[in-house]
């Protein structure tokens, strides 16, 4: 598939959510193990019994650069069925940054959550399509989400 019917193909989805990703519950575990990669082992990620005396949310909290860094899990967006779908005849999927992320709500201890993504927009770039998903990472049973960022993929056919 050439570029331009791959920009064909993606025009007909703005718009459209493309993806409902699975639930993830947040252990401590994994907060512990994000704490210890980055350095950021401020207590109110990494003890639990502190955090259940001071925190306002009365228990540790993830941290958000590890909701954000979940993203490629929480989308699926890495799966060969996932390019299959979305992408069809699609070579190669690149990365390509953010355009802006925002935190809402915290992501407490052993809270699930999950990724729903929508195709915001699609732009030619040479002989790549860049694609501009919006990304809404939500807290089971929570009103607000943990985390809602603008992705940007190039996609070449």
């Amino acid at each position: 598939m050439a570029a331009d019917e791959l920009l064909t193909f993606l025009q007909l989805r703005l718009g459209e959510e493309i993806h409902v990703g699975p639930w993830l519950t947040i252990t401590q575990e994994r907060i512990d193990r994000f704490a210890e990669v980055t350095g950021d082992i401020q207590w109110i990620h990494t003890d639990p019994e502190r955090a259940a005396k001071e925190s306002p949310y009365g228990t540790t909290i993830a941290h958000g650069y590890l909701t954000l860094s979940l993203l490629p899990y929480l989308t699926e967006s890495n799966h060969p069925d996932f390019f299959q779908k979305n992408y069809p005849g699609m070579r190669m999927r690149v990365n390509y940054g953010t355009n802006k992320v925002r935190f809402p709500a915290p992501v407490r201890v052993n809270a699930r959550i999950r990724a729903r993504t929508v195709l915001a927009a699609i732009e030619p770039i040479g002989e790549a399509v860049q694609i501009t998903y919006r990304i809404t990472v939500e807290i089971e049973e929570e009103e607000k989400p943990a985390c809602v960022a603008e992705f940007l993929a190039r996609v070449y056919p």
